[in-house]
């Protein structure tokens, strides 16, 4: 049975707290944050705390708060290993006396959303062979998908996903409000969405990239910058320029 405390109220937090609460293997011995209001929901299925001087012994201490508190946080826990869920801070940012670690999970979280564990990537990292195997033997208990992936590569891994997801998703925005200001209704655009994501998934997102851009079609763009505002047209010339000068190369 593995031990683990979770310090955090955030989604990736409550998420992960749901998760270790009813998974085999796992007990969860507590859950800490600063705002106690942020977990109350949690103390029908574990012990909770407002006090980080009270954290319970574990295996496990799991720090899933914002990157700038990562190394304050982890300074006050004086045992077992320390990891942190971020995706951008380095190992030894964690500034505990003893063992450090890194519980990734690859994946957009919102805390009113079910996630599939499942399908969702555990990017794990630790000083030695031991800690690693005991992070993949955690994370097994709630999900399939593990990855060895170092501070370095974690950090790439990160940009990539800013890229496919949170500025995917402002992309989304930008067409709700074209349709939002004709009075045209997004859900239209639903199934364009889907199969454009399911697409890469079988292809090269190189492969599968189309639209005018990639067709060099000048009247079509043109006509496109006359309806967008000055940001939107900014924007558009910017992606378009890039899918053009990708081609290029090929």
């Amino acid at each position: 049975m593995i031990k683990v405390v979770i310090i955090g109220g955030g989604n990736v937090a409550t998420h992960l707290a749901n998760a270790f609460s009813k998974a085999n293997d796992v007990l969860l011995v507590q859950v800490y944050a600063r705002n106690i209001k942020q977990i109350e929901h949690l103390k029908d299925v574990t012990s909770i705390t407002n006090s980080i001087e009270l954290l319970k012994e574990a295996d496990v201490y799991i720090i899933a708060v914002s990157d700038d508190a990562i190394s304050h946080v982890s300074s006050k826990i004086k045992n077992s290993l320390v990891v942190h869920t971020s995706g951008s801070v380095a190992m030894q940012s964690l500034q505990n006396a003893g063992r450090k670690g890194i519980f990734y999970l690859l994946q957009s979280f919102s805390k009113d959303k079910e996630v599939n564990f499942d399908e969702i990537p555990f990017c794990l990292e630790a000083e030695n062979e031991q800690d690693s195997l005991l992070l993949e033997t955690l994370a097994k208990t709630i999900g399939k998908k593990i990855y060895h992936i170092n501070s370095e590569q974690r950090k790439r891994l990160h940009v990539a996903a800013v890229f496919v997801n949170n500025f995917t998703n402002h992309m989304y925005k930008i067409g709700a409000d074209i349709c939002n200001e004709y009075q045209v209704p997004f859900e239209i655009l639903y199934p364009l969405i889907q199969e454009t994501a399911e697409k890469i998934t079988k292809l090269n997102p190189e492969a599968a990239q189309t639209g005018p851009a990639k067709r060099n079609d000048q009247k079509t763009i043109q006509n496109h910058l006359a309806l967008l505002n000055t940001e939107q047209q900014e924007i558009y010339k910017l992606i378009t320029k890039s899918i053009q000068q990708n081609g290029k190369k090929l």
